[in-house]
C-alpha cells in the first residue's frame, strides 16, 4: 500500500501552478511599482505630519532595495522551514508513539452483537 498522498507529477504540477501565479500578475500588470509597505508608510507620514522626525535610525541600513527582499525572503524561508520541520517532529513523534503502543483493531465479525 502506498502511503504517499500523491507522486511527482502531481508535485511538478502544483509546482507549476505556485510558479504560474507568481509570474502572471507581474507580466499583467504593466508599469506599476510593487514597493513595499515601508515606503507608503513614509509617504504618508510626510504627507499628515511633514515636521515628524524618527525616534530613532536602523542600526544596519542595506545597500539596496534588492537586499531588503532578499533578507526577507531569507526570513520567510527560515520561518516555513521551522515550521515544517516543527509539523515533522510531531508527525514522527505520533507514529513512533503508535508503533509503541499500536491500537487493538476489533473486528465486525468478532465482535460481540448488540441487542
Amino acid at each position: 500500500m502506498n502511503n504517499k498522498p500523491f507522486g511527482w507529477s502531481t508535485s511538478l504540477l502544483l509546482l507549476g501552478i505556485v510558479i504560474v501565479l507568481a509570474i502572471v500578475p507581474l507580466l499583467l500588470v504593466q508599469g506599476s511599482e510593487f514597493e513595499g509597505a515601508d515606503g507608503a508608510a513614509v509617504d504618508a507620514i510626510s504627507e499628515i505630519a511633514p515636521d515628524y522626525e524618527p525616534w530613532f535610525t536602523p542600526l544596519i541600513e542595506p545597500p539596496g532595495g534588492e537586499t531588503e527582499s532578499l533578507l526577507f525572503a531569507l526570513q520567510a524561508g527560515l520561518g516555513a522551514g521551522l515550521i515544517g520541520f516543527f509539523f515533522g517532529l510531531k508527525v514522527g513523534q505520533r507514529k513512533a508513539r503508535n508503533a509503541e503502543h499500536p491500537t487493538p483493531m476489533v473486528s465486525r465479525q468478532s465482535a460481540p452483537e448488540r441487542t
